[in-house]
């Protein structure tokens, strides 16, 4: 069994924690905002004060956060940064959505310092998470996903070694922009064929079961005719990374017109007070 550290109790975080907790490993938690970390110190986790403080006898350390700049501030903060604490041998995981930009940025920091980096996002939302059934999308040195695989297969029902630091976020940003896509133009669908006089029930049916409708998106109509918007992947996150998306496709000479069209979607549902529901609530732009 190995020594993680888990940065970040949110949805993501905690559940990856309470898998590792499971498997014997011995877990420290860190979060911004302490009692989170209480469930994960009940069921046997140490709690840190900061994460250089969880960090400091880790020899795998896990990031969870909301995006760059909450990354930045868990590795890189001058008073109280993971990476500085980081010991020999120890494998830093970036498993946030992030920009490949600051994926690379940050393999490089850990890198002068002698320290091995994964990027290591993940394909799958809080029940694929409560499950431990999380799909890694993995940018590194082989050998150290190699390392790292025992650990990540504690939380994951797969690993994808997609290529050097910042592949995982790549990879990442594209399955998200193509389920979010994939999203959007059902919510509008939906609309489409209900102002052509079709019952809502029935044409997602005939729409579900055509070759050209994918598992994702039929599920999507099922929640969204049930008035589901439970957040599992709320609207605010998603329009964050289509963001994300266009950010890294700009700085790469990349078109990506159809992701930039559902980033407007998105955002203009986060304009309209959707941004906490999940990304199913995109289809009430056209109640």
């Amino acid at each position: 069994m190995s020594r993680v550290a888990v940065l970040g109790m949110g949805a993501m975080g905690s559940r990856m924690a309470a898998a590792l907790l499971r498997a014997g490993h011995e877990v420290t938690v860190w979060n911004r905002t302490p009692d989170r970390t209480a469930p994960l110190v009940e069921a046997g986790a140490r709690a840190a004060a900061t994460p250089r403080a969880a960090a400091g006898a880790a020899e795998f350390t896990v990031c969870m956060v909301r995006d760059d700049e909450a990354s930045r501030e868990v590795w890189l903060s001058p008073e109280a940064g993971a990476l500085a604490a980081l010991p020999e041998g120890a494998v830093a995981v970036e498993s946030s959505t992030v920009t490949v930009a600051w994926a690379r940025e940050l393999a490089e920091r850990c890198l002068a310092r002698g320290t091995a980096f994964l990027d290591a996002p993940v394909a799958g939302s809080r029940p694929q998470a409560e499950a431990a059934q999380l799909i890694y999308l993995v940018g590194g040195d082989a050998g150290t996903v190699a390392k790292a695989e025992p650990v990540l297969r504690t939380m994951g029902g797969a690993v994808h070694h997609a290529g050097p630091a910042g592949s995982g976020a790549a990879v990442k940003l594209a399955i998200n922009a193509l389920f979010g896509v994939q999203v959007a133009a059902v919510a509008e669908l939906i609309a489409f064929m209900r102002r052509c006089g079709l019952d809502g029930v029935k044409a997602v049916e005939i729409l579900a079961s055509a070759p050209v409708c994918s598992p994702a998106a039929k599920a999507a109509a099922g929640a969204m005719l049930a008035g589901n918007f439970a957040p599992t992947f709320p609207i605010d996150l998603v329009a964050k990374d289509f963001g994300y998306v266009f950010d890294t496709a700009e700085a790469n000479g990349a078109r990506v017109p159809m992701a930039e069209a559902a980033r407007r979607v998105f955002a203009e549902a986060v304009g309209r007070g959707h941004g906490a529901d999940n990304i199913t609530g995109v289809v009430q732009l056209y109640s």
